[in-house]
């Protein structure tokens, strides 16, 4: 196999480095490389961006307008989101020879699995996505840990929060690494599951149809 297949604990400290780079997720440095990694990275900038935007939704202090405006960003870095997990879907399918590279980015890609391999329902560009929001919420939490804002009884409860946040990304990765080394083993594999999320096209939102149909 030519592409190296993706390993948790590179993928963790991708996240972290990231979170860790002055002016990310803003400025976004160069990925690993132009395939793969440039995926992973981009998932990653877009759920960071994600949550930030969040938090800016739930303010209470600003006009309607801003809070408008959040939620229109949020469902833009959420389709990104989204279409950065089936990029990494889609790569790590054709590396391992479990779809047809020609079909690969198409709505019915030609699956190319052999027989007996069992289905797994969870992708893996999915489980690397839940690690990058994983990620965040260590990063989040192991800030709340070190404020000077608060009482002791906080930090204290932030620290055990933070211990299980990292016990779940490290189970998340046990699991990730398992799922590619049975795929490549023969043993299992996955799809890309497209999202189709219709809330954001225009022709099948159907209060966008509808406000369309109004200005005709």
């Amino acid at each position: 196999m030519t592409t190296p297949i993706l390993r948790a604990a590179d993928v963790s400290a991708l996240h972290d480095r990231l979170l860790a780079t002055p002016g990310w997720p803003a400025e976004e440095p160069a990925p690993a490389d132009d395939g793969l990694w440039r995926w992973v990275q981009t998932n990653h900038r877009y759920n960071c961006r994600l949550w930030a935007e969040e938090d800016l939704a739930r303010r209470t202090t600003v006009a309607d307008s801003a809070i408008a405006a959040n939620k229109r960003a949020i469902d833009g870095f959420n389709q990104a989101r989204n279409d950065a997990t089936e990029r990494v879907d889609e790569l790590l399918l054709v590396a391992l020879g479990l779809v047809d590279a020609a079909s690969a980015r198409t709505d019915a890609p030609v699956s190319t699995v052999s027989a007996g391999a069992r289905l797994n329902s969870e992708t893996a560009g999915s489980i690397v996505d839940r690690m990058s929001i994983m990620a965040l919420k260590i990063h989040a939490m192991r800030a709340q840990t070190l404020r000077d804002d608060v009482d002791d009884a906080h930090r204290a409860a932030s620290r055990v929060k933070l211990e299980r946040l990292l016990q779940q990304r490290s189970d998340l990765g046990q699991c990730l690494d398992a799922l590619l080394a049975d795929a490549v083993a023969g043993r299992a594999y996955f799809k890309v599951y497209r999202q189709f999320k219709m809330y954001n096209d225009a022709r099948f939102n159907p209060e966008l149809v509808k406000e369309r149909s109004a200005r005709a």
